[in-house]
């Protein structure tokens, strides 16, 4: 069976840089795993980003694309869930436009998981910032680790860094935690590694290679906006919202909890500089 994976892109007003996006995404997955697919996710975008996004598609070459339109804006929450749940891979990868964390990262992420060994991996900027090319600014680099501090006091998740928009998912595993995730915007990410970690799935934190976008569209409101989620986790939990997808993801492992790796031709297999163990894509581990 071929290596597969999809690939989702969450796009608003994303016009300048998709374009470049596209052409460095679908030539990697060309080169390593052609039967993949790339699912653009336009949020509601009042630029060009749809024309560059079908644009990009027709010339993917091997590699399948599509695009879905998002009306009106819901959010990057939603945008990711809808490319999610609409992945025909056994695994899918979400990345931010501006490919902050390079395409190149993706054995990090996807290794463990095509092993049988983890079912949800996320690239992390903080557990190696040897790794960071570009830092953001002081003031936004001191936000994060605020933003990771009140992440754990109302969550308890054991995450260094849970906001790095570079997050695989063993969809059969995964599935009923995207469903199950309500929030539509910067708070998601928290969200959906929260019911995965109360389903007890396996989660691994991963370092990856990371470099800060200066045309980031992100905001002191978006970040007053993603503290105001965080604490709306809480009180979701508190109230029963993810029980139903807790106890479905917790079935589903009871039932496979000796988790197979997934099948793939060894043609297939691509250059990682993960560690071995992590890298190791061995069928029969």
């Amino acid at each position: 069976m071929p290596l597969s994976i999809s690939i989702i892109i969450p796009a608003y007003n994303e016009g300048a840089r998709l374009g470049k996006t596209l052409d460095t995404v679908f030539r990697y997955l060309n080169e390593h795993a052609p039967d993949s697919e790339v699912i653009i996710v336009d949020d509601g975008s009042q630029d060009d980003t749809p024309k560059i996004a079908e644009q990009g598609i027709a010339s993917a070459g091997r590699t399948a694309g599509r695009l879905i339109r998002n009306e009106p804006n819901r959010g990057k929450g939603h945008a990711v869930r809808t490319g999610l749940l609409a992945a025909r891979s056994p695994i899918a990868l979400f990345s931010d436009a501006d490919l902050s964390t390079p395409i190149t990262e993706t054995p990090k992420v996807v290794a463990p998981i095509y092993s049988g060994n983890y079912d949800l991996v996320f690239g992390s900027r903080a557990l190696d910032r040897s790794l960071i090319g570009k830092h953001q600014s002081w003031r936004r680099e001191q936000s994060g680790r605020v933003f990771n501090l009140a992440v754990w006091l109302a969550t308890g998740l054991p995450f260094s860094d849970t906001q790095c928009g570079f997050k695989a998912f063993r969809m059969d595993v995964c599935r009923p935690i995207i469903e199950g995730a309500v929030i539509d915007r910067f708070g998601f990410d928290v969200e959906l590694l929260y019911i995965a970690h109360k389903a007890r799935l396996r989660l691994l934190e991963c370092p990856v290679r990371w470099d800060d976008d200066e045309r980031s569209t992100l905001s002191f409101r978006h970040g007053l906006h993603a503290f105001g989620e965080v604490r709306a986790i809480r009180r979701q939990a508190q109230r029963g919202i993810y029980d139903k997808a807790i106890t479905a993801a917790r079935e589903f492992t009871m039932q496979t909890e000796e988790r197979l790796p997934i099948p793939f031709s060894s043609a297939d297999l691509f250059e990682s500089n993960a560690p071995p163990e992590l890298a190791g894509f061995n069928p029969k581990g």
